[in-house]
């Protein structure tokens, strides 16, 4: 591989010797999974899900080569609906980053200093749209498949054996997909379809000739036609679902002609009145758990008669454990049996009471939106589980916020359609503030909807519930169909009944995000609110608090003027994710203030520290790093509780950490002393102090996590330094950098702080 661009920057990484690491083994395993996947989205997603933690997902994206010989976007994750407008179709003769790795055969990295919120338009400035991407031809023999583009945690340098890791990926995608494309081609087996792997809309693969049809509709495979199978395949994000001609035959509906589009019946139209409330709790349930699921239901036919169809198939998610697509196969139960053999539509079905299901079916909501913790939990078991279970066509949910009803979330808009699904919104906020008001449920009648409310949007029918929780008003929830209904009587006391579901766990979460916020707010108090300016020197700090429970952390930092000159620089972390910890950081920070601003040196600052801590009524111990700089002559004099080491980042771009001899922990053992390590800061030198929480993850190795750190920081002093932007603004931006990584985890269990100090020059 070429690596002489200045895409990859030469890495001191790429000479040692590669060793057994979590990644390496993730990096197999994802493998052997490609080569079980059906289609693109699944190959993406399996990537994401199986692959290397520092391939965050974010961003990332399938194209394939269509019979016109243009990249078409396939599969994607994390993509704003503009990039699906604008980069839906890319020319493999222009300058695009998919474009150029399919020209030159090889890996091309984006790093994050080249990238921004509105790429490749330089004009909208240096952005941190994403820390790092990769795109990575597929090519198979010779034969150019498409590109595989990746969003990377690397703030740095790419190590060369994760370069072998990602073109690994690459390949096992590239083989896999030129099996299915052949074999599509061939009608043998499944094509690899397109779609998103998340939440965010998707583009499918759709263009001329018999490699965009194969994209866009896959084919049956001879075994499944032979057993008069129908296949289905719905997109939960954009509502799209498409049925194969044998599916329309299983179920008695005449196929829809070649050029028209082959939507689904809607479910209420096809499955027998009784079953339905059965097979909406069967859904709710998979939707809500995912993997496989079989449902069994009648379908009216003409003359009285009905066919039993047994539905098999599997709920597809994403890496966040959203649900995202629905794939399956339609049987007929009844095949054998001649017309007047089938049983009559009016005998009862396999499942429950229609009753029965209707419990059955709350009680699968119930479950879903009882494992939501915050209102955003809620709009997704709403967008994920209650729209598909009920057959709607969106969702609008508003809350009532300072006595306003006011959009919850864009979670419940979905994917393409959410522009459209806003303006919606805006034309029914009348009737949803009406129901809200006098507490009812307002349902459209067939026929009528359109007059009632007006406008080309306007859905065929609706219900708006209002939701009401404790006597207490919580939101409004409008709820849409693509198709004329009549809401009966039993259908109404559903409706009702989620509705009375909803506003609780509205409620509930609503409570859970104050208290959140609370907490957050004391220990954001608790921290300086801003950094002293201080002649020849810029800093910046961040603190991003814990995602996970309500509960907060002992992280703080701070940066003294000391009496005789110098500077004070100081990061801790105490033990614990809870009111105690803060409070203990509260008085440790106060503590260790007093005596560093009495004289006492770091190492005799931290001792003293110590006893403090072991002399409080509490059983918690505190890791600690406290440094001073003298800013005439750059001189650092450290002490190290139990905290990780600092960073410097010289002038010549190198990132090391500085090995300072260290003592126990705060508060382990009061009476031990802790040794006192003399550094020295030249002039155009940065220094990086942080907690923990910034390079640990649990799917990878801390070691690991703390050498990409280092890398990132050397790409950041090579390219973007304080020498071209300036010392407070280069900060900042490496500020955002560090912390933009640990915003794109799936969680962050612990809190995280940092604070960086740049000499600019000597001061007296």
């Amino acid at each position: 591989m070429d690596l002489t661009s200045p895409w990859f920057p030469p890495s001191e990484d790429e000479t040692r010797t590669p060793r057994s690491s979590p990644t390496a083994r993730s990096a197999m395993r994802c493998v052997r999974l490609l080569l079980g996947c059906t289609t693109a989205a699944e190959l993406l997603g399996t990537v994401l899900a199986e692959g290397p933690s520092w391939i965050t997902g974010e961003g990332s994206a399938l194209y394939l080569l269509d019979s016109a010989g243009m990249l078409r976007l396939t599969a994607s994750h994390g993509l704003p609906d503009w990039v699906h407008e604008r980069y839906g179709v890319i020319d493999p003769a222009g300058d695009l980053p998919a474009a150029m790795a399919l020209r030159l055969r090889r890996p091309y990295l984006l790093s994050p200093e080249r990238t921004s919120v509105d790429y490749p338009n330089r004009n909208a400035g240096m952005g941190t749209g994403m820390v790092a991407l990769i795109t990575l031809p597929m090519i198979v023999d010779e034969r150019p498949v498409g590109v595989l583009a990746l969003a990377l945690a690397h703030r740095g340098t790419v190590p060369r054996r994760d370069l072998d890791v990602l073109e690994t990926l690459g390949d096992a995608c590239a083989h896999r997909l030129a099996h299915l494309l052949d074999g599509a081609r061939a009608g043998t087996r499944p094509g690899p379809t397109g779609g998103s792997v998340d939440g965010s809309g998707g583009g499918t693969g759709a263009g001329a000739g018999d490699r965009a049809a194969a994209l866009a509709h896959p084919m049956l495979s001879l075994a499944v036609r032979s057993a008069g199978h129908g296949a289905f395949e719905r997109d939960l994000v954009t509502g799209e679902t498409y049925w194969d001609a044998a599916a329309y035959r299983v179920v008695g509906r005449p196929v829809p002609p070649e050029d028209a589009p082959a939507a689904a019946p809607d479910l209420d139209r096809l499955v027998h009145p009784e079953d339905l409330p059965d097979v909406q709790a069967a859904l709710a349930e998979a939707l809500a758990t995912g993997g496989p699921y079989r449902i069994e239901y009648r379908v009216p036919r003409r003359g009285g008669r009905a066919i039993r169809i047994e539905e098999t198939g599997e709920v597809m998610l994403d890496v966040h454990r959203r649900p995202v697509r629905i794939a399956g196969l339609l049987a007929d139960r009844d095949r054998a049996r001649t017309p007047e053999d089938r049983p009559p539509a009016g005998e009862p079905g396999n499942g429950a009471p229609a009753a029965g299901a209707r419990s059955a079916l709350l009680l699968a909501l119930t479950r879903a939106l009882s494992r939501a913790v915050t209102v955003r939990d809620v709009t997704t078991a709403v967008t994920d589980v209650a729209r598909p279970a009920f057959g709607a066509a969106g969702i609008v949910l508003d809350l009532v916020e300072e006595g306003r009803l006011l959009p919850v979330s864009h979670t419940v808009y979905g994917g393409p359609r959410r522009t459209e699904l806003t303006r919606l919104a805006d034309l029914s906020e009348g009737v949803m503030q009406h129901s809200l008001a006098h507490s009812t449920p307002l349902f459209s009648e067939p026929g009528q909807a359109r007059r009632s409310v007006g406008g080309p949007l306007t859905p065929a029918a609706w219900a708006v519930l209002p939701l009401v929780a404790s006597g207490r008003q919580v939101g409004s929830c409008l709820i849409t169909f693509s198709t004329d209904r009549a809401f009966g009587r039993e259908d109404r006391t559903l409706y009702s009944a989620f509705a009375g579901i909803l506003a609780q766990s509205l409620e509930r979460a609503r409570l859970y995000d104050t208290h959140h916020h609370r907490a957050t707010e004391l220990q954001r108090a608790m921290l300086p609110r801003t950094l002293p300016r201080l002649p020849g020197l810029a800093s910046a700090a961040r603190y991003l608090p814990s995602t996970e429970g309500m509960q907060i952390g002992g992280d703080w930092y701070d940066l003294l003027r000391l009496p005789d000159g110098r500077i004070g620089l100081v990061i801790g972390d105490v033990q614990g994710h809870n009111a105690e910890a803060t409070a203990v950081m509260g008085q440790l920070r106060s503590g260790l203030r007093a005596y560093a601003t009495d004289g006492h040196d770091p190492a005799a600052t931290l001792a003293r520290t110590s006893r403090l801590l072991s002399e409080l009524d509490t059983d918690l111990f505190a890791t600690c790093l406290y440094l001073t700089l003298d800013p005439a002559d750059g001189t650092l004099r450290a002490a190290r509780a139990g905290h990780p080491s600092p960073v410097r980042i010289a002038a010549d771009a190198r990132a090391v950490e500085l090995e300072l001899p260290g003592g126990p922990p705060l508060g382990v053992d009061p009476g031990m002393p802790y040794p006192l390590a003399v550094e020295h800061l030249a002039v155009g030198e940065t220094l990086l102090v942080y907690t923990d929480g910034l390079v640990e993850d649990r799917e990878e190795d801390y070691d690991e996590s703390v050498q990409r750190m280092l890398g990132g920081l050397e790409l950041w002093a090579r390219q973007t330094g304080p020498v071209r932007l300036g010392p407070s603004a280069a900060l900042e931006r490496l500020a955002d950098l560090l912390t933009l990584n640990v915003t794109e985890r799936r969680s962050r269990p612990d809190d995280v702080a940092l604070l960086l100090l740049h000499r600019s020059s000597p001061v007296r």
